[in-house]
């Protein structure tokens, strides 16, 4: 899995039962170089000779698949004959499902062939062909490995925020509720030089500009819609924060007032996960968070306070913060290859269940 906020590549090795419980054999995380890095984020907008650019990105991004693949197999001590299948989610650099599309760069056959292991990809096309938001996918594996015997929201702070509820006896239900650590990446990375704000400690050293947060988040009627619903870097990035920075009124920003924007991005995350969760989930007795936003301590700090009740890493119920996502991306291939649909119309608004994903023989 190499999600939105683009640090790399995390990877797990795991072995599924015949119910699709999973156990994990390893884990492995590769880094994006660079110019990788710098390459997939200006792919997400257009630009010049970008097909060329993106099929060369993808090309690079299966090298890196393969070389987490790798590091997994060998910390496992497994053999690659072993393994049914890789599930290789791609990198979004497009999230258009309004429009009928979503774009996540991948090269599956180049992946298969350096691995000689069956490559399962292209998840999300599917549920977007059949009228949903191809997003998003997981809400039926949280389903199986968080259940409890009350509701529950499991949260994903990736770039993106989104979160899963999971009511006792009944579908699950998600979507997205807007930026996580996308624009709080960006900004650290513009006033510090560094790629996030660690733990939230600098974030935390700023006071929330309560005219920024409202601007931010009444300015923005994405927001206000009702889900299904999904959203990504092509509304949620660096010329939709510059926007409302102008509109509240800020165009100097030394490094105090930077502080004050960041905890005010950080407020920003919060709130508009707050209002998702009481909004369609009054009922929640808690919250199991994952993704790399687990580990700023200020933002689950806020959410504590706000919801008034337990707020976790999902850590402490077996599988870490860093791991949810790529073992998600395994149970899907799981899933494909036990001809399982996983897709749901209450999650994504897809006219029926649908089996996602294509297999790429190796």
């Amino acid at each position: 899995m190499s999600g939105t906020s683009l640090d790399g590549i995390d990877a797990v090795l795991a072995r599924f039962d015949s119910s699709g419980h999973p156990t994990i054999l390893s884990r492995a995380g590769v880094d994006f170089t660079p110019s990788l890095k710098d390459e997939l984020l200006a792919l997400n907008t257009s630009g010049r000779d970008e097909l060329a650019r993106a099929a060369l990105a993808s090309n690079a991004l299966a090298d890196l698949y393969a070389q987490a693949v790798e590091q997994a197999l060998t910390q496992a001590g497994v053999s690659r004959g072993e393994v049914s299948a890789i599930g290789a989610h791609g990198q979004t650099v497009r999230h258009c499902p309004n429009d009928g599309y979503t774009i996540q760069l991948n090269a599956p056959a180049r992946l298969a062939e350096l691995t000689g292991i069956n490559v399962i990809a292209d998840f999300r096309s599917r549920d977007v062909a059949a009228g949903g938001q191809g997003a998003p996918l997981v809400p039926m594996f949280h389903a199986g490995v968080f259940a409890a015997a009350h509701t529950r929201v499991v949260l994903n702070l990736g770039g993106i925020a989104n979160i899963t509820i999971l009511r006792p006896e009944a579908e699950p239900q998600g979507f997205d509720t807007g930026p996580a650590n996308a624009l709080m990446d960006l900004w650290c990375h513009l006033h510090t030089g560094q790629p996030y704000d660690a733990n939230g400690q600098w974030g935390a050293g700023g006071t929330v500009d309560s005219r920024l947060l409202k601007t931010l988040i009444e300015g923005e009627p994405w927001f206000a819609l009702p889900p299904p619903k999904s959203t990504g870097r092509d509304l949620f990035n660096r010329t939709w924060l510059e926007q409302r920075l102008t509109q509240a009124g800020i165009e100097r920003v030394d490094s105090a007032r930077a502080q004050d924007v960041q905890a005010t991005l950080r407020a920003l995350t919060a709130q508009t996960v707050v209002n998702a969760i009481q909004t369609h989930a009054k009922d929640a007795k808690d919250v199991l968070v994952c993704g790399g936003g687990a580990r700023n301590a200020a933002l689950l700090n806020d959410l504590r306070k706000q919801l008034g009740y337990a707020v976790e890493p999902t850590d402490t119920f077996g599988i870490g913060t860093q791991d949810v996502e790529a073992l998600a991306f395994a149970w899907l291939a799981w899933a494909h290859q036990q001809s399982i649909a996983v897709s749901r119309p209450a999650v994504t608004g897809a006219r029926g269940n649908r089996i996602l994903g294509a297999c790429w023989p190796a």
